[in-house]
């Protein structure tokens, strides 16, 4: 098996970062494999002997629409690669790369096996007004049928692919994101950081419509608790409108913008809540990395990833309490809030959702889940 692991870019995310351990694993165990991108942007460490492609040099800011239409020449140019490379398994992470990856076979005579992860709920995901939205269910309804596997990273999102885009249900695959407990248990919490007097939450992810983080901060402002402070980390095109509400609920010391950082870990492993306000996900990453520091866990329950990783068993429309930590249904600021306020209450619940989460993490342990992911794999057929 030759693989080539195809993915727009190694930028801060949890697809990204996920495509990093499967490239490392593979290095580790000697499985011949190659990375290939299409922007130059690598913000997670890789082997230093990895073999690294560049279908493309894009630039981040490029527009929908162009992004759409050199769909097909992008698909050209990776039938062309894989052929050169001789890769026997193309493995695709995200949604334009999984479109090339199935386009590509029909520029060549070539053969191999095309696997695609979808990491995301394409129903939530593409909800949106727009022509991107729009563009791209329909294309997922068109294409994925049309590879050989389509790995999920939850039942969640496989079940959204079978039932709401036609994935034949023999082809879907489920395997949960890894996380690498050993890394991220050799790493310190960061010193005098944080404010002991005050009750310090951290939530990750792009500065996006879909990730909500105005709901987020529209529950701090809600409580007029001065004790409260929010640190969100992460970049995106929302930057400026979160400042602005930021600005207009005159909460500056209370909600801080961290921007990137490649390593979250020591900041959560010193902060006392961990929030979520994603309105749909696959199978959000940063809930694990969240747990593996202890953190007990506020999030939105969208409809697929943070119930399976909670073992949430009864849902309902008001406070969730799990073992781990509470869901609430998707944009609901008041139920945030009240969340917020039964950590602030219930001090022991808090310490038993610290210890809960380190328990359950050990299940998305990084070399289980990638053995996993590999042994997968090497069940397609050989080509002749």
């Amino acid at each position: 098996m030759k693989l080539g692991l195809f993915i727009y870019s190694l930028s801060g995310g949890g697809a990204e970062r996920q495509a990093s351990y499967i490239v490392a694993y593979c290095v580790k165990n000697k499985i011949d494999a190659c990375l290939i991108l299409m922007n130059k942007r690598i913000e997670y460490e890789l082997p230093k002997n990895v073999q690294i492609y560049y279908l493309e040099e894009s630039d981040e800011n490029e527009s929908g629409l162009m992004k759409a239409l050199k769909i097909p020449f992008l698909a050209y140019k990776y039938s062309r690669l894989i052929k050169e490379l001789k890769i026997t398994h193309t493995v695709s992470l995200l949604t334009r790369p999984n479109f090339i990856n199935i386009i590509a076979r029909k520029f060549t005579s070539y053969e191999c096996h095309v696997i695609i992860n979808e990491l995301a709920f394409p129903t939530l995901q593409y909800s949106y007004k727009g022509f991107q939205s729009s563009f791209n269910k329909t294309l997922i309804r068109l294409l994925y049928k049309k590879a050989d596997m389509v790995i999920g990273n939850s039942h969640g999102n496989a079940n959204d692919l079978i039932h709401n885009f036609g994935v034949p249900s023999k082809m879907m695959k489920v395997v949960h994101n890894p996380i690498d407990l050993g890394k991220i248990d050799g790493i310190e919490p960061i010193d005098f950081f944080f404010d002991e007097s005050k009750f310090n939450i951290i939530t990750l992810g792009r500065l996006d419509i879909g990730k909500n983080h105005l709901m987020l901060i529209e529950a701090i402002h809600r409580l007029k608790n001065p004790l409260l402070r929010l640190y969100i980390f992460g970049v995106g095109d929302m930057q400026n409108e979160l400042e602005q509400l930021i600005e207009q609920l005159d909460i500056k010391k209370q909600v801080i913008l961290m921007g990137f950082d490649a390593n979250p870990y020591k900041y959560l492993k010193a902060a006392d809540l961990f929030m979520f306000g994603s309105n749909h996900e696959g199978f959000p990453n940063v809930l694990l990395e969240a747990m593996a520091c202890g953190l007990p866990i506020l999030t939105t329950n969208c409809q697929s990833g943070p119930s399976e990783i909670m073992e949430l068993e009864n849902p309902n429309d008001g406070l969730m309490v799990t073992d781990y930590g509470i869901l609430v249904p998707i944009k609901n600021v008041a139920l945030m809030s009240n969340g917020i306020q039964y950590f602030l209450d219930h001090k022991a619940y808090m310490d038993s959702c610290k210890l809960n989460c380190k328990k359950r993490i050990k299940d998305f342990e990084k070399n289980h889940i990638l053995e996993e992911y590999i042994g997968l794999i090497n069940t397609m057929p050989q080509l002749n």
